[in-house]
């Protein structure tokens, strides 16, 4: 693969082999992304889990302080008698038989779907559709829910869900390029801080084995986690 000038430049600040502070890590990220777009900024968790073990998998939801820049799509799927609710809380599409429908026939540009208890009958139904997506509500990422309008507003201000993937990584978005560096400072640790509280007890060994952050077109940056700004994370 050729890299291309800018993408040459852009290594030549980096040394590959090196863990960098976290402070280091975010401002060469900043530096790393010139996109003519504002890039995203993702991290990835190496875990000492194997996935393949019901008790080893991770998943929970955490809500960046300072939110992940962007705007979060939420189809709220309820019966008439709480869509007022949603409505207000902010979200984009509210329905209920004439969304099921459209998601039928095809349609899923949305981001989250927060779903009323009552209807998860019908919305099961579109496992095929919506589980390939990750789009499926589900209790246990809060988007299964009778409180609807708070639902709304915490995926909004920048509640995310995640879950690790068969490899062992955790991944997830947590910020713009935009931002300041204090805020994906926030961002990274609180992210970290609920990884550790999610150790599974049948973990063996290093949980966490690399931290590394990166941008949508940048390469990644390795994060020493051993130093007191990640482990003040614990």
């Amino acid at each position: 693969m050729k890299l291309t000038k800018k993408q040459k430049e852009i290594n030549k600040k980096i040394d590959f082999n090196k863990e960098y502070s976290l402070s280091e890590a975010v401002t060469l990220i900043k530096q790393c992304a010139n996109a003519k777009f504002d890039e995203t900024v993702d991290i990835s968790v190496n875990l000492g889990v194997d996935p393949k073990h019901a008790d080893q998998v991770v998943r929970g939801t955490v809500s960046l302080p300072h939110g992940t820049g962007k705007n979060i799509r939420v189809l709220v799927i309820a019966k008439p008698e709480m869509q007022d609710e949603a409505i207000e809380a902010g979200a984009d599409h509210v329905g209920f038989e004439d969304y099921l429908q459209k998601i039928k026939d095809g349609w899923t540009d949305i981001d989250v779907i927060i779903a009323a208890p009552d209807t998860m009958g019908e919305i099961g139904k579109l496992g095929k559709i919506l589980g390939p997506r990750g789009l499926m509500p589900n209790p246990k990422s809060g988007t299964v829910t009778p409180d609807i309008g708070q639902a709304v507003k915490e995926v909004k201000a920048g509640k995310i869900d995640f879950r690790v993937e068969k490899s062992g990584i955790v991944h997830s978005a947590i910020g713009k390029a935009s931002f300041d560096e204090s805020q994906l400072k926030d961002n990274i640790v609180t992210f970290i801080k609920t990884i550790v509280k999610l150790k599974p007890a049948a973990a063996k060994g290093t949980y966490m084995k690399n931290i590394t952050i990166s941008c949508t077109m940048g390469p990644g940056i390795k994060i020493d986690k051993n130093l007191n700004e990640i482990k003040s994370a614990a």
